[in-house]
C-alpha cells in the first residue's frame, strides 16, 4: 500500500495556512502545519526530515523567516525539497532562497495547478533521490582510484599520495571542505591496499549526539546505561580487520577524544560498563573540513590525539580552484544518470548550460554537482540539458560571467558518451570515468567478450603500474592464466600496448 506523502507547510498568516491545508489534502497530501520558522525546523529537527516529502515555505514571516529555515536546514545537513512561496520581495528575494537551495518558488496566491506541478516535481526528484543513494550505498564498498573522475593537475599529487598511504596502515587524515569526496578518497585507499575486501566502516561524528559517541565508537554492556538494553559491539570492533573512517572527527567532544587516542596508541579499547578492554586491529583514516590544527590551538581538539591522527596527511582541494574537472564530471555524472533515469535518452548538455555549469563556483563541491545533474537528469522532458534544468545555479551565475563569451569555448567539445574509454592512470579522457571499459560497440550491441576482456587486462596493466601479481590479483586469475591471455591478446608485458590497440 503506496504512503500518502506528507507535506510540511511554514506559514505565518491563519488563513493561507488553512488554505494551503485544503489545496493539499484535495491533492491528495497530508499536510502538516508550521506557524513559523521556529516551529518548522523543531518539526523537522524531530523527524530529521524523514516523516516529510516536501516543504512549501513563506519567505515573509516575523522572526526566523524562509531564508533563515534554508540556511538552518543547510546546516542540520536535511534535504529536502523546497518550494518557497512570497507574495513581496521581488526577484532578489527569490534569488536568494535559490542560493540557499530551494528547490522551485511560486507566487502567492499559487493556483493549485501550479502548486500540483511544482509538488509533482520536487517528489519526483526526491524519490528517485532515495533509490539512487541506495544504489550509491550499495556500490561504494567496490570504490577504488579508478572511479575518481579528474583530468587537473590539482588532483595529481592528491592521488600520488593516497596512492602511497594505500600500501601501509599508518593513521592518514583527509582534509577538505564538505563534498569534495573525502570519503572516495578513503575507500579508494583501502580498496589499492593489503585491507582490501576487509570491512569498511564510516562513522559521521558530527552527526551523533555527544552523549552516544563513546558508545557508538567503543560500544556498551548490558545494562551499563538507561536505554542499554541489549550489549552493542561498537564501530571498532565492527571494522577489526579492515578500516575504520571518522569523518567530521573535528566534532568529536574532548572526553571521546581521550579514548580515541588510547585507541589509537594501544590498539585497545574500553566498552561503555566493560570490565575490561578488547583488543581491535583497525586501519584508521579521518576526515574533516574544518581546521583541526586552530581547534588545537582554541582547545577544542587534543594536540597529543592530532599529531597521532596527522601522520599522513592528504588534502583534497575544492572543485573551485580545478575548474578543469568540472567538464569531465558533468559528462560522468550525465552519462550515469541518464543511463539509470532514462534509459540513455539524454546524451548531451547545451553549451551556454556547461559554460554556466564551469563559472559557477559550486561552494558544495562534488556532491552538489551530482546532486543538480541528477535534479537535471530526472526533470528534462528533451534530449538535451540546458539552463532551463539549473535554475538554482543560473540565479547566482547570471550577470556575473559572459556567457556568451564562455559558450563559444564550451561548445568546442562535446563527447561521445559512450565513447571507448580504456586509459592510463591519471588520464582521463573528456567525459569519462577514469579506468571505464564500454560494453556496448557504437550500434548499441553487447561487445564481444573477448574484446572487454583485452580492454580490462590492458587498463590493469596500465593502473597498476606493469606489477603483474597485482595485476593477476584484482582480476581474479593466476599469473600463469594472466600470462596465457598475454600471449593470446599479443599485449607486450613490460609495456602493456601491443599492435591491437595501436590500430
Amino acid at each position: 500500500m503506496a504512503t500518502t506523502p506528507s507535506i510540511l507547510l511554514v506559514d505565518d498568516d491563519p488563513v493561507q495556512r488553512r488554505l494551503l491545508e485544503a489545496v493539499l489534502t484535495k491533492l491528495g497530501y497530508a499536510a502538516t502545519a508550521a506557524a513559523d520558522g521556529e516551529a518548522a525546523l523543531a518539526l523537522l529537527d524531530k523527524s530529521e526530515a524523514g516523516g516529510f516529502s516536501a516543504m512549501i515555505l513563506d519567505l515573509m514571516m516575523p522572526g526566523l523567516d524562509g531564508l533563515a529555515v534554508l540556511k538552518g536546514m543547510a546546516g542540520r545537513g536535511l534535504e529536502l525539497p523546497v518550494i518557497v512561496q512570497t507574495a513581496q520581495g521581488g526577484i532578489e528575494t527569490v534569488v536568494g532562497a535559490m542560493r540557499a537551495g530551494a528547490f522551485d518558488f511560486v507566487v502567492k496566491p499559487a493556483s493549485p495547478e501550479r502548486l500540483k506541478v511544482a509538488l509533482a516535481n520536487a517528489l519526483k526528484v526526491e524519490a528517485r533521490g532515495d533509490e539512487a543513494r541506495r544504489v550509491a550505498r550499495r556500490t561504494a564498498r567496490s570504490l577504488g582510484f579508478g572511479d575518481i573522475v579528474t583530468r587537473g593537475r590539482a588532483m595529481e599529487r592528491m592521488l600520488r599520495l593516497a596512492r602511497k598511504a594505500a600500501a601501509s596502515s599508518i593513521p592518514i587524515l583527509i582534509e577538505g571542505e564538505s563534498g569534495v569526496g573525502k570519503e572516495m578518497v578513503a575507500r579508494a585507499i583501502q580498496s589499492a591496499g593489503p585491507r582490501a575486501g576487509r570491512p569498511f566502516v564510516t562513522v559521521n561524528c558530527g552527526a551523533i549526539p555527544a552523549n552516544l559517541v563513546e558508545s557508538i565508537l567503543f560500544g556498551h554492556e548490558k545494562g551499563s546505561f538507561t536505554g542499554a538494553t541489549e550489549k552493542h559491539a561498537g564501530k571498532f570492533v565492527e571494522a577489526n580487520g579492515g578500516t575504520l573512517f571518522l569523518d567530521e572527527i573535528g566534532d568529536l567532544p574532548l572526553e571521546v577524544q581521550v579514548k580515541l587516542l588510547r585507541a589509537v596508541q594501544e590498539g585497545e579499547i574500553d566498552p561503555v560498563g566493560g570490565r575490561s578492554t578488547v583488543k581491535v586491529d583497525v586501519r584508521l583514516i579521518s576526515a574533516t573540513h574544518r581546521d583541526l590544527l586552530q581547534q588545537v590551538k582554541d582547545g577544542g581538539f587534543r594536540e597529543d590525539l592530532f599529531y597521532r591522527l596527522n601522520v599522513y596527511p592528504i588534502v583534497v582541494p575544492p572543485l573551485r580552484s580545478r575548474r578543469d574537472d568540472i567538464e569531465p564530471l558533468v559528462w560522468h555524472f550525465l552519462a550515469r544518470f541518464s543511463a539509470a533515469e532514462t534509459r540513455g535518452r539524454i546524451k548531451a548538455v547545451a553549451p551556454r548550460a556547461l559554460a554556466m555549469l564551469q563559472a559557477y563556483d559550486w561552494p558544495g563541491n562534488i556532491r552538489q554537482l551530482e546532486n543538480a545533474i541528477f535534479r537535471a537528469v530526472v526533470l528534462c522532458d528533451g534530449d538535451t540539458l540546458t539552463e532551463d534544468e539549473f535554475p538554482q545555479i543560473r540565479a547566482q551565475v547570471e550577470g556575473t560571467v559572459d556567457l556568451d563569451v564562455a559558450e563559444s569555448a564550451a561548445a568546442a567539445w562535446e563527447p561521445d558518451l559512450f565513447a571507448d574509454l580504456v586509459q592510463a592512470p591519471g588520464e582521463v579522457p573528456a567525459g569519462s570515468a577514469a579506468g571505464t571499459v564500454r560494453a556496448l560497440d557504437n550500434t548499441g550491441e553487447v561487445r564481444p567478450l573477448s574484446e572487454v576482456e583485452y580492454d580490462m587486462i590492458v587498463m590493469a596493466i596500465d593502473h597498476y603500474s606493469g606489477q603483474m601479481s597485482e595485476v593477476a590479483r584484482r582480476l581474479g586469475i593466476g599469473r600463469s592464466t594472466l600470462y596465457r591471455k598475454l600471449k593470446e591478446y599479443g599485449i607486450d608485458p613490460e609495456t602493456g600496448r601491443s599492435e591491437r590497440l595501436a590500430s
